[in-house]
């Protein structure tokens, strides 16, 4: 069971970088699926959540810039992230609950964001 994150880089302001989280060892299609963040001074924070019934949630502070999807085919979540600040500069980790709450979560490793200015 292993969950890899990608497509995390450096970027300027203002620009945009789609992260993917991809599932092996089992399905995520009943599994809800988050993106986490978390810098070396901070908690690890949720970011975004996609529900297995593809309910979607954002935090305020990346409202209109972060979408969450998954694409159950591919075993994979994917966060797009626009227009860029440097306060979201973090590493980016995966997570997979099942949606009936019995069963283990899964995490990955994490994807590092850095956002100048």
């Amino acid at each position: 069971v292993q969950l890899v994150e990608s497509g995390g880089g450096l970027v300027q302001a203002g620009g945009s970088l789609r992260l993917s989280c991809s599932a092996s060892g089992f399905s995520i299609s009943p599994y809800d699926m988050s993106w986490f963040r978390q810098t070396s001074w901070m908690a690890r924070d949720l970011v975004a959540r996609i529900r297995s019934s593809g309910y979607t949630y954002v935090v305020e502070s990346v409202k209109g810039r972060f979408t969450i999807s998954r694409d159950n085919a591919k075993n994979t979540v994917y966060l797009q992230m626009n227009n860029l600040k440097p306060e979201d500069t973090a590493e980016y980790v995966c997570m997979a609950r099942p949606s009936s709450l019995i069963g283990d979560d899964y995490w990955g490793q994490g994807t590092q964001v850095t956002v100048s200015s």
